[in-house]
C-alpha cells in the first residue's frame, strides 16, 4: 500500500524496496471549470541539484526541452498540453543506479506555461499530486496531494528525492512561487533568456 504523504514529511522509498532500482514520477493535476476559457498546459520538470541546492550545468534542468540527462538517470516521458484524463498527466523516469555521483537532489516542479498571458495561476488548479512508483513491478510507493492552498503562485516545487546515508529519501515540499519557470530555474540555479 503505498504511503500517503503530508506537507513537509519525508520518507525513504528504498529501505523498504530491497533492490529498487528505477521509479516513475507521475505528476497529475485537474483544471477548474470557472477558468480563463483558455487551455491550461502545466508542464513538470526535474532539477539535478549538488550540495549547493543548484545545478552544476544546465543539462541538469530535465524538461519538455530537454527530455533527457546526459547520464541517462532521469527522462521526461513528454509535455501534455491539455492535462485532460485521469491519472499521471506528465511522468518522469528515474533511474536511481545512473545518477551522477555529484548529484544529492533530484527535484520535481510544476509550471503553468505562459501563465501571465493567460491570466492562470494554481488556484485555478485542483486534484494536484506526485506519486512515485516502482517502474520494474508498477506498484505505487507513495503519493503527496498538493490540496488546494495556492492562489497566485504560477509554479510549484511538488517534492524532492534526494541521497541520504546510501538511501533514496523523498521530502513532500509543496511550495508555491510566483514567476513561473523564470523564478524556479533562478533558484535552482538555471539560466533563462
Amino acid at each position: 500500500m503505498p504511503i500517503s504523504l503530508q506537507k513537509g514529511q519525508k520518507v525513504s522509498i528504498t529501505k523498504g524496496n530491497p533492490g529498487l532500482k528505477s521509479v516513475v514520477v507521475g505528476l497529475g493535476w485537474d483544471t477548474n471549470q470557472f477558468d480563463t476559457g483558455g487551455d491550461f498546459d502545466l508542464d513538470a520538470a526535474a532539477f539535478l541539484l549538488t550540495d549547493t541546492g543548484k545545478v552544476s550545468k544546465p543539462e541538469d534542468f530535465v524538461f519538455f526541452g530537454n527530455l533527457k540527462h546526459p547520464s541517462g538517470a532521469v527522462e521526461h516521458m513528454g509535455d501534455n498540453l491539455t492535462g485532460a484524463g485521469d491519472g499521471d498527466d506528465e511522468q518522469i523516469k528515474v533511474n536511481l543506479s545512473l545518477v551522477p555521483e555529484n548529484i544529492s537532489k533530484i527535484a520535481f516542479t510544476t509550471t503553468i506555461y505562459d501563465a501571465e498571458t493567460r491570466r492562470q495561476n494554481f488556484g485555478q488548479v485542483s486534484n494536484a499530486f506526485i506519486r512515485i512508483y516502482n517502474e520494474a513491478t508498477g506498484e505505487e510507493i507513495l503519493r503527496y496531494d498538493l490540496g488546494e492552498d495556492f492562489s497566485i503562485e504560477t509554479a510549484v516545487i511538488f517534492g524532492e528525492l534526494y541521497k541520504n546515508n546510501g538511501e533514496w529519501k523523498f521530502n513532500a515540499i509543496g511550495s508555491g512561487y510566483q514567476g513561473g519557470l523564470a523564478a524556479i530555474c533562478a533558484n535552482y540555479g538555471v539560466e533563462t533568456e
